[in-house]
């Protein structure tokens, strides 16, 4: 069993973040007689994992709802994670696309000028008139 101090320490993060995942449901500690909390091991990977899709733009809700599929009370076998992984799979592979447009449309954006959300290539894609003309209005 790890102390919150030692489980801060060894996923480099706050012990104040540990308290908040904890409060999220993200991850659980049971308590020693001493009333203090106790984490299990396999907390850590939890961590990283928690860090890892931060890092990649996913909500705290989003972690939570994937990390639902995974047993809160043992170590998630290789298959539990598998199966959480599917779940960010295409919500992760949607944002690619959409970072991928963005790199390579950027300069015509910034270019265009118009400033305007309804003739966006980026915003609106499926703008008819935007293939043809650039501009807030259509004159």
């Amino acid at each position: 069993m790890l102390s919150v101090g030692q489980v801060a320490k060894r996923a480099d993060v706050a012990v104040s973040a540990i308290h908040f995942y904890e409060k999220k449901g993200l991850i659980v500690s049971t308590r020693n007689s001493g009333n203090q909390r106790q984490y299990t091991s396999d907390v850590l990977r939890r961590i990283a994992v928690i860090k890892i899709a931060q890092q990649v733009g996913l909500s705290l809700q989003e972690i939570k709802q994937a990390m639902a599929v995974l047993p809160i009370n043992k170590a998630p076998t290789q298959d539990e994670w598998q199966k959480m992984s599917q779940i960010w799979r295409q919500e992760l592979e949607a944002r690619i696309e959409n970072m991928q447009k963005l790199h390579s449309q950027l300069g015509h954006c910034i270019g265009c000028g118009c400033l305007s959300m309804k003739s966006c290539h980026l915003y609106n894609p499926e703008d008819e008139h935007g293939e043809t003309r650039a501009g807030a209005v259509l004159w």
